[in-house]
């Protein structure tokens, strides 16, 4: 029924919400899943990102993976009537990949948007973390190691394109404080998706082919 995604860049505390939206939303029986991971495909773009392989093989990697997450975990959720907040989606692929493939692939969030139209689906409400970049790196200690998404550089044009996001469809995104305490990050995130939820559950629900 209703699909809630929580993004960010590393650092800005969305795993920590996305982990505490499941008891504090207990009531509605929410379906909590991730990107990379929730299917067979994750460890392979987990590997593909520890050696840094081809950035064309990576961003498809990620994309079979958000194929198979649709297809396994969020459609026949949506089809059940279900509430769905997943830790990274989509967006997370427009802003990442758009900075590896910077040079490699004319335009590359033209053509990472043409890979996924068509057949995925998008968001009803995406909560957005914001927090400095030089927040993000001493919540992680990774300064100068690490993944290349955990790169200061790379964090920094993260988070100039997920503020591109937000311009482009502001009636989608939440944008929250990751400075501000978790116990409060919770409370307002909490009630925007039971706000969501009751509004969809008034009016229209969503038909999902599965």
């Amino acid at each position: 029924m209703l699909l809630v995604t929580i993004e960010g860049i590393d650092g800005s505390g969305k795993t920590t919400l996305h982990k505490a939206l499941g008891p504090c939303l207990s009531d509605l029986d929410p379906v909590i899943t991730c990107e990379p991971g929730s299917t067979w495909i994750g460890e392979a773009v987990r590997r593909a990102i520890r050696e840094q392989s081809d950035p064309i093989a990576e961003a498809l990697l990620f994309v079979a993976d958000h194929a198979a997450h649709l297809r396994e975990v969020v459609k026949p959720a949506l089809a059940e009537g279900r509430l769905v907040i997943s830790d990274r989606y989509i967006d997370s692929r427009l802003v990442y990949q758009q900075v590896t493939l910077d040079g490699i692939i004319l335009d590359p969030l033209s053509w990472l948007r043409s890979v996924h139209n068509g057949w995925t689906i998008m968001p009803d409400l995406t909560i957005l973390l914001a927090v400095p970049v030089s927040v993000a790196l001493e919540r992680t200690g990774r300064r100068e190691s690490g993944e290349h998404f955990e790169q200061e550089p790379v964090l920094t044009r993260v988070y100039e394109y997920y503020m591109q996001l937000v311009e482009e469809d502001k009636a989608r995104f939440l944008i929250l404080d990751g400075t501000l305490p978790p116990e409060h990050i919770l409370k307002v995130a909490a009630g925007a998706i039971r706000y969501r939820h009751s509004e969809l559950k008034k009016g229209r629900s969503r038909k999902v082919s599965v």
